[in-house]
This record gives C-alpha cells, structure tokens and sequence, in this order.
C-alpha cells in the first residue's frame, strides 16, 4: 500500500486535539473554558464560528432574552448603549426593533458532520450505530482504573498493540471481515492506507477525521488529553489519538464489508467537489450580532450596579480597632457569604481571601494512600511533597466493595445473602440520611492527628520530589503570600487559614466542588502546613528582616470549610496555650453562629427547606441534605458565579453580592509596580475564566455543551460519565449544577491606577489574551477618585454607570427568606 501522501496527518491530528473537548479524569475534574481553542479570537466572532462549524448553542435563545427584557432583568437604557456603541446612534431604532420583535429562529446547520453523514445517503448505512456501542467498550476497558476486576490484555504497546493481543486470544473476535483482520495485523498498514478504503479522496480526510471524532467527541477529547497528560491516570495507559482512529477506521471497514459484502466504494467518490468544506471564512450575521447584542445587555445589566456600589467609598470611623482575629479564605464565590456573616458577628474581625493553596504548591502523600495527589493549580508541577506519618486509617471499608462482589461465584453469593441486607440499609439511608463508606467527605483527605512531614533540614527524597521545604522556601511563600493579600501589619493575636473542601455520597463530578487551587482536592493540608510555617520562630525572624513583624503572641491556626455541610475544623490546637485556647474557643462560637446562618441563606436554593425557620435547625437539615443518597444537588458550588474583585475589603464588604463573587484581597500601596497584581490576574483570569465559561456554555448548550442530566450517568472506568452502558462520555456540567445559573462572563474588577493595571496585564501575553478578546471583562476602580474604567478593543477606557442608586437592604434576612432568584447588588445597612 502506498502510504506516501501530502496530507499532513501529524498536522490534523494537533488541530483535532486542539478543538476536542479537553476535560480531565473525574479524579482531576477542573474547570476550564469549554471552547479553548478558540480563545485567540474575538469572543462574539468566536462563538459564531463555533457555531456555524460545530453545531453549539453559544447564546440563551432569543425569546428567553426578550422575556428578560420584559421582566426587567435586562435595562432598556443598558440595551440602547450597547446597541449605540456596537451599531452607532442611527441604527438604534431599526436594531431595536429586529431585537425586540424578531421571531425565534434554529441555529444554522453545523459543517462537521455533514460530509460522514453521506455513508446513509450512499448505502443506507448508520457507522455510529454499527461502530460506537464496540469502539466505546474497548476503550473504556483499556483505560479503566479499577472498575473491572478482569484487566484489558495491556502491555506497554499502547491501545493497538492490546487490541492485537484481544484479537488473537480471543474465542470470538471483534473485526469479522477478513480484510479488517489483515488490516489490523499487517505491520505496514498505516491510517492514510485505511483512509484510502473509507475516503478515497486524500483532500478530503481531514474532514472526514473531524467528522469521525467529533460524533464521539467525549471519549476522544479524552484520550487526546490523555496523550499528552499520561500523569492524570494513577494507573498508566498508553493511549493516542492516532490509535483510536486507526482503531474506529478499522471497525467502520470491518462494518462496511459485513452490511455490503465488499461491494463498496470510498466516500469521497460519492460526494461533489463542490460539497461545503470543513471551516468557512467567516461572514458576521444579522442573527449573531442580535444575540450578542442582547448578551452584553444582560451582562452589563448587572456588571453596571456592580462597578457603581465599588465607587461608593464606604463609611470609616478613621479608627484603627485592634482585630479580635483575622481569617484568610479561598477567593472561592461560595467563601463569599461565610466572610460576610463573620464579619457580621464579629465586627472586629477581618477577612481576607487569597488562592486555597495558599502560595504553597506541593503533592501531598497520605500515609495510608497510594498515590500522591497534587493540591496546588492545575497548571503548577510542584517541587516538593508532603508526607503524612502516625495517621489512622480514615476510610471504612465495606463487604459490598471487595473485589469479591464483581466476580462470578463472589458476585452471585454477595448478591444471595448481603444483597438483601443492602437493599434495607439503601432504604434506612433514603428515609434517614446518615454517614456510609461510599460517603466522601472532604475532613478525611487528611488526618488531623497525623503529623506532616513540613520542614527540611537534611534533604530528602520521595520520587524525586524534596520533602518538605528549606527556611529559605517557607519564608519566601508566607512572604509572598501576606503581601499579595495586604497583611503587613496590624496583626490580630489569631489568623486563622481556612482551606475548603465538600461532602457529597451521589456526585461523579465530586472533584469541582473541591478546592480548584488545590486541583480539585480538599485544602485541608494546605492550610495546616501554611499555619505551621506562620508559627515557625524562624520563619518569622526572616521575615521580620524583610520588613513583616509578626508579634511573638500572634499564633497561626490551620481549618477547613465544609461547603457542603457548612462545618469547620481547626488543626494542631493541641499546641495552643491554656489562654489561647479560650480565646479560640470563642472565636469558634461565632464560626458555628456564621455557619448557622450561611447555611440558612444557602437554603434559599433548597425548595426542600423551609428558609424561613431558625438557622441551627436549617443547619441541621443541611447537613442531612450532604448525606442523601437521592440529592442530586447537595450544594450549588459555582452555580452563581459571575464577578471576581480584586482589592481591599474594605473598600467591597459594604455590598451585599449575593455569593457571585470571587474575593481576592489586595491592597495597590504595598504593590505600587502590579509585581503581586500580576500573580493574582495571571491566576484568576484562566482559574476564575474557566469555571465561568465551563458554566456558561453548560447553561446555554447543555445538550451538545454540558452533560446532561446526571440522573443516568454511569462511571466509565473512573474516568467519566456516559449515558447509560455504551454513550459517549459526557464533557461539561450536568444540569443539576447548572439550573440557577445566568450565562453571563465574569467581570474582574480591579483597584489601582489605569496606567498600572495596563502595563501589567500586557506584561504576560496569555493573561492580556483572555482580556483583550473579552472571555472574561475587566473594570478598573481609580484608588483615589473611584473613577471608573473598562476594557474595550484593548484600551481601558472612561465607564460611568447608567445606575443612579444602590438600594440598602434593611433586612437582608428576610430578604433571602423571600425568593430563590439571583438578587441585585444591595448596600448592607
């Protein structure tokens, strides 16, 4: 066979994994923005392109606009700007009336697809149906990770070389025709040679390819994230791209040849050169430019009251009070209202937020556990790791989930005598929720009784990684960390460092509710061994060389937020003195007073509780709700994302933001030249970008862009969800963490001077990338004069808000007892 060609197959593989979906493994589920690949352009002209090529919904359809519009959700005097600013003064009335007035119309027919789709026309003929249910098996057995007790026939060959093995020891195969089987078997075959059979035409794989793999884009977006990140699978697969399409070309041969007996000819040879090609140039649209229209109306609807309630100055008595305590949390929106009421119940408190790693990436290695696990940013490769020694085994154990019960005899004798008993604890468990071993609970990522492996003195080694970080290490981090976040001086005798994590017994999607800067793991560690270095006496004397003096009675404390179930624990206390410990223990109380009411505000969402009862017994029935085997929702995690503020608290916790932020603590006079700044926006901007994009395109597509309902998804082989026993897997967000969601992009605020922030974002190519083609909006607040100022085209320009008043809520409780609905910005009276 000739395999000599000018088609560019190493080329066409890079741009196929360039536009597949690129989620992780669920045990690594981490946001990100759902259409990356067409982040260097335009985000109005992205989604357009997406569209016309891949089929997407990219907007909320045209009458859900024009309802919110209706509704007042959308301001007429918002709509009309953005119209002026996109179509001029004299197109306003004519655009909006097409906006208001137009009918609804189906999105225009995707290019992928179209050509593959020919095999029905030609031979009556549905691949999918006669390839995927066989492709999808074989894959997901290859790549399992401990759901069969029976391993694929792997060697270190890859996925071709263990399906070889399959065929030739097996009693009956999976390629029937003979010319499949040579194919297969045949050293010298190559993937041009079997494009040759399907295709025919060498111009035309290319788009064949992209047909192929995007009718099953879950399980080849995976793969191709597997290729190139082989480290996401605890046991190691050898799996490409390529294989998988050799693989599927070879099946849809060997199907060709069983319906047709042979007497089939390529595709190409059946369709028109003037058939429509794979990308088109792109053309704007009357339709698109509607609908982004109206996105920017609903968007700015919003960002406009917030960026007018940050130019309020708040109201200072100019005294300086000393803190009672200081508590430093996730930037994470749900940490949002748990700062707010403890700063509610203790008045002289402070709270600041910073990324849940704490500006400490390591891999962390459980005592009793296997494998290391990463809690720091996805991007980040740590140097270091964290041992845990004199632990207690945390995990029950469970006869039911023994390799016992998936084999023949085990599995059928388990069934005959524990099935029973299983089936009325299943029961016991729906009528009275309670804690089993399927639970997973974020307090047990770490034993709190263990010790941690923090400091190193004499260098040593855990498969290449140092244990524990030098004098030199811990002060630099606790450094850098303190002075992003404006920590400086004035410290409190407590600071405590809150990590936060999540508790659920029915959630494949588990690893996006834990702490994404700490790789969807629990921040638990981080927080401990963070507050162990704060205590460190020589820590702190090199930090006081650098100007930070920390006063000797400070102490440092490491905890965990339970999002879940609103719960808190506190590490090392053990060490505290007999007078630190009362203090704590105070300071404990009104924790459990914030958590009684985050948890009753939480509950709003809840249509399964009444909100308007006391705030300990709704906790109560919250922490119920983590335990349920038939929730589907026991928390909304980010369902409500939609800004990101990066400056003093001081100068937002007078506004009320209903959970939709993101808090990160800055303060612009200890970082005149954005050195910190940059960090921070070069770790929002993809962190913070990709869980609101993820949830926005699973809102607004969450058929082709989201997965589904969660209600029937199985786990296939630990590494995703699928529809039942052979779909593809599902990429994206289900619907049950989707449902009270508003696609709107995240708007980063910032405070410090225009000339200051711009500088600093064009100082790192990539973080100016998801500004200047506005996948996330960013709005500058003046320090000194609150002027405003938003990113536009590239330039910061002047941005004064259409809001004349930011209304004050009297009684915020009663409030939120009043509507599950987002809420507007309120001032807090």
């Amino acid at each position: 066979m000739n395999s000599k060609t000018s088609f560019d197959l190493h080329h066409v593989l890079h741009e196929l994994g360039h536009y597949l979906p690129a989620q992780s493994p669920l045990k690594d589920f981490v946001h990100h923005n759902t259409l990356h690949a067409f982040q260097d352009l335009p985000f109005h002209m992205a989604l357009q392109i997406a569209s016309e090529t891949f089929g997407y919904k990219v907007y909320w359809d045209l009458e859900k606009f024009q309802d919110l519009y209706h509704r007042g959700k959308i301001q007429p005097a918002i709509l009309e700007r953005a119209i002026r600013e996109k179509m001029g003064e004299d197109q306003l009335e004519r655009w909006k009336q097409l906006m208001l007035e137009s009918p609804v119309q189906e999105y225009p027919k995707p290019t992928i697809g179209q050509f593959r789709k020919q095999w029905r026309k030609a031979y009556n003929l549905n691949l999918d149906k006669e390839v995927h249910q066989t492709l999808f098996r074989l894959v997901s057995s290859y790549l399992d990770q401990g759901i069969a007790i029976w391993k694929f026939p792997a060697g270190n060959g890859g996925l071709l070389t263990s399906f070889r093995k399959l065929e030739e020891g097996s009693f009956t195969a999976c390629l029937k025709s003979s010319r499949a089987r040579n194919l297969l078997f045949d050293p010298k075959t190559k993937l041009q040679d079997l494009l040759a059979i399907l295709v025919g035409k060498e111009e035309r794989y290319a788009q064949y390819l992209f047909d192929q793999q995007f009718a099953h884009p879950g399980w080849s977006g995976m793969v191709a994230v597997l290729e190139h990140q082989p480290q996401s699978l605890l046991d190691k697969k050898k799996v490409s791209l390529h294989d998988l399409i050799f693989l599927e070309s070879l099946l849809e041969i060997d199907a060709l040849d069983r319906r047709r007996n042979g007497t089939w000819t390529p595709l190409g040879l059946h369709v028109e050169d003037s058939f429509p090609g794979l990308f088109k140039e792109f053309q704007p649209s009357e339709w698109f430019t509607m609908l982004s229209l109206w996105q920017e109306a609903l968007e700015w609807s919003y960002f406009d009251q917030v960026i007018k309630g940050l130019q309020i100055k708040p109201k200072t008595n100019g005294v300086k009070n000393q803190k009672s305590f200081q508590a430093v949390l996730c930037i994470d929106d749900r940490e949002c209202s748990i700062r707010r009421y403890i700063e509610r119940f203790a008045p002289d408190s402070e709270t600041f937020g910073t990324a849940g790693f704490f500006n400490l990436p390591f891999y962390f290695q459980p005592e009793h556990g296997k494998f290391m696990t990463k809690v720091c940013p996805a991007p980040v490769t740590p140097k270091h790791v964290i041992k845990e020694t004199e632990a207690k085994i945390r995990h029950e154990k469970d006869a039911h989930f023994s390799k016992h019960s998936k084999g023949i005899f085990g599995g059928w004798a388990i069934s005959q005598t524990m099935g029973f008993w299983s089936a009325i604890k299943m029961a016991k468990n729906i009528l009275r929720p309670g804690e089993t071993p399927a639970m997973v609970s974020s307090f047990k990522h770490m034993d709190p009784k263990g010790k941690l492996s923090i400091e190193c003195k004499n260098p040593d080694h855990h498969h290449g990684l140092q244990v524990g970080f030098t004098l030199e290490e811990m002060t630099t981090s606790l450094e850098g960390m303190l002075k992003s976040i404006g920590l400086v001086k004035d410290f409190a005798p407590f600071i405590y460092i809150i990590g936060h994590g999540a508790s659920s017994v029915n959630n494949t999607h588990y690893a996006g509710y834990d702490c994404g800067a700490c790789s969807g793991r629990s921040g638990s560690v981080n927080a401990r061994v963070v507050a162990t270095i704060g205590n460190n006496p020589e820590v702190r004397n090199q930090l006081r060389l650098r100007g930070i003096d920390i006063p000797e009675s400070t102490r440092f404390v490491g905890g965990l937020h339970d999002t879940t179930r609103d719960e808190m624990e506190f590490y090392d206390l053990d060490q505290l003195e007999m007078d630190s410990k009362l203090i704590h223990e105070r300071n404990q109380s009104i924790f459990e007073i914030a958590l009684n009411y985050n948890a009753k505000e939480r509950s709003r969402r809840f249509h399964t509780i009444d909100s308007t009862q006391d705030a300990a017994k709704i906790h109560e029935q919250v922490k119920l709700r983590a335990l349920s085997l038939f929730e589907p929702r026991p928390e909304w995690n980010h369902a409500t994302n939609a800004l990101c503020v990066v400056g003093k608290r001081a100068n937002n916790k007078h506004l009320f933001l209903d959970k939709r932020a993101f808090l990160n603590s800055y303060d612009h006079e200890i970082d005149p030249d954005g050195q910190y700044l940059l960090g921070i926006l070069k770790a929002v901007a993809p962190v913070c970008g990709g869980i609101n994009l993820e949830y926005y395109f699973s809102k607004v597509d969450n058929h082709m862009l989201g997965a589904g309902s969660k209600l029937p998804h199985n786990v296939m082989g630990l590494v995703g969800v699928a529809n039942g026993m052979d779909g593809d897997l599902r990429t994206g967000l289900p619907l049950q963490m989707i449902n009270i969601h508003d696609p709107l992009r995240i708007l980063i605020t910032v405070e410090h001077y225009p000339e200051v922030l711009m500088k600093t974002i064009q100082a790192h190519e990539p973080t100016f990338q998801w500004f200047a083609n506005e996948w996330v909006r960013l709005a500058c607040i003046h320090p000194d004069t609150k002027e405003a100022f938003v990113l536009k085209e590239g330039e910061l320009i002047p941005y004064v808000p259409i809001t004349d008043k930011i209304e004050k809520a009297q009684d915020l409780d009663k409030i939120l007892e009043a509507t599950s609905e987002n809420l507007p910005v309120y001032l807090l009276a």
